[in-house]
């Protein structure tokens, strides 16, 4: 990691956390509950979000959205987070940095062996707090994909899955797709 010479006078912790990883030329990072994590997705993990990607952005693309994995700032709290694809309005990326949960479509986090549960409990959990409406899990160690929405201050309050993979899945509005998870097993 090359950081960028700034100079920056934090008046709090978590301001001066973020800014950090920010700065942080050519690496992809999050802050999950105050621990910073390096991203280092394998190709099977980028081959499911590319998949996702590419299915959704006939209806992206309609919406007048783009599908991507920026960053995401959870306010009041030690996270950031990239999420392996947002689907966000594109009049809000125009000069944006990060963005915030509630002001996606879709967030979707794909497991991997070594942050599993950090997407199954903690990113759930928190993307539900702050509002994002839907958060699709694609679960690579239980091949499984379940979808939240109706979020609110404990948790989301309407669950779809855990399907296996294979199943379609029905992604609601605005989408109003069926998601192929068939391409989804290895």
């Amino acid at each position: 990691m090359s950081a960028q010479p700034h100079s920056y006078a934090a008046d709090d912790p978590e301001t001066a956390l973020k800014y950090a990883i920010q700065h942080l030329e050519g690496d992809r990072v999050q802050i999950v509950e105050g621990v910073i994590t390096l991203m280092s997705p394998s190709w099977d993990h980028e081959s499911l979000g590319d998949s996702i990607r590419r299915q959704i952005d006939p209806v992206v693309r309609r919406l007048g959205c783009i599908s991507g994995a920026g960053d995401l700032d959870l306010p009041g709290t030690p996270n950031w987070y990239v999420p392996d694809v947002a689907v966000v309005p594109k009049e809000l990326t125009k000069g944006a940095g990060a963005l915030l949960p509630d002001q996606t479509l879709l967030i979707v986090e794909v497991t991997s062996d070594s942050n599993g549960d950090t997407d199954r409990i903690v990113k759930r959990r928190r993307y539900a707090e702050f509002g994002a409406p839907l958060y699709l899990l694609v679960d690579r160690q239980d091949h499984t994909c379940t979808l939240f929405s109706q979020p609110g201050e404990i948790g989301y309050q309407q669950v779809d899955g855990p399907h296996s993979f294979g199943k379609p899945l029905r992604l609601p509005d605005p989408f109003n797709f069926d998601l192929d998870t068939s391409e989804f097993r290895s």
